[in-house]
């Protein structure tokens, strides 16, 4: 990525509001190729709002929202599905599919044949393969947000193959995952980063957004509170202005991680 190359997202001014309730306020970000993006905030602050913006599930009060310089509006459900790739919050599935079948969801109406190699290829970088003949409902919830993950993955393949690259969403991925699939998932999205894709996630555990993000974005009631690189955003200031705790942030190899010392 290079500071002059075009967002393949960017967020204008965009106001989100229900009923009296302002859910966001003037949010303004830009998305590039290539980077990975934190959106870190306390309960309540936006992030799942601002995610389902981007995603196009939901539509703006006002300002825009455009996908590689086109309206997302404009997008039918379909083309969308080619350029934007989202692993929501929740996701239920009650049918006894197998995580196989799950996976390979993620190809849409391609040929098994075709899609098969890259539904073994994430089954196997996600560690599922002992998982892959189990109906989901029988799983862990953990379990079952990595099968997911690799069925967002396996679209997010198929629509970079089509289209180029693309935008991954995830919101609040590693909220079910014990520490060693946390940083499997996020070192993973990484990966598809550094391949060109723009990766967003939402993530609760700030010394794991710090291992993961080129920069993070700070929501605080509705709007944005910071938005730079790890030591930029991650201060004591500004956790202790947005979370309300007090903390020591230390630093190894120049990024900062964060020691709890008490609530104010």
């Amino acid at each position: 990525m290079t500071a002059a190359s075009a967002p393949l997202m960017e967020a204008d001014t965009v106001c989100m509001a229900v009923r009296q309730a302002t859910l966001l306020n003037d949010v303004s970000l830009r998305l590039h190729g290539g980077e990975t993006v934190a959106i870190v905030g306390p309960n309540g602050a936006g992030k799942s709002t601002l995610m389902r913006l981007l995603s196009g599930d939901l539509r703006a009060t006002s300002g825009g929202i455009r996908l590689k310089d086109r309206d997302i509006a404009s997008f039918t459900s379909r083309d969308l599905a080619g350029h934007r790739f989202m692993l929501s919050q929740h996701v239920t599935v009650s049918f006894p599919f197998t995580v196989e079948e799950i996976v390979a969801m993620g190809a849409g109406d391609r040929p098994r044949a075709q899609a098969q190699p890259l539904v073994d290829a994430v089954i196997a970088e996600l560690q599922l393969e002992p998982f892959r003949h189990r109906e989901l409902p029988t799983l862990s919830g953990g379990e079952q947000q990595r099968a997911h993950f690799a069925r967002v993955l396996v679209q997010l393949a198929c629509g970079e193959a089509e289209h180029g690259p693309g935008v991954l969403l995830l919101d609040e991925p590693t909220s079910s995952l014990d520490l060693r699939y946390q940083i499997n998932l996020v070192e993973t999205a990484k990966r598809r980063a550094r391949a060109g894709s723009a990766v967003v996630a939402v993530l609760h555990d700030l010394n794991l957004a710090v291992r993961f993000a080129d920069r993070i974005i700070v929501l605080r009631k509705g709007s944005v509170a910071a938005d730079g690189t790890p030591p930029e955003t991650i201060t004591d200031r500004m956790i202790r202005d947005v979370f309300e705790v007090e903390t020591s942030i230390g630093s190894e190899g120049g990024q900062p991680y964060i020691l709890l010392q008490r609530m104010q």
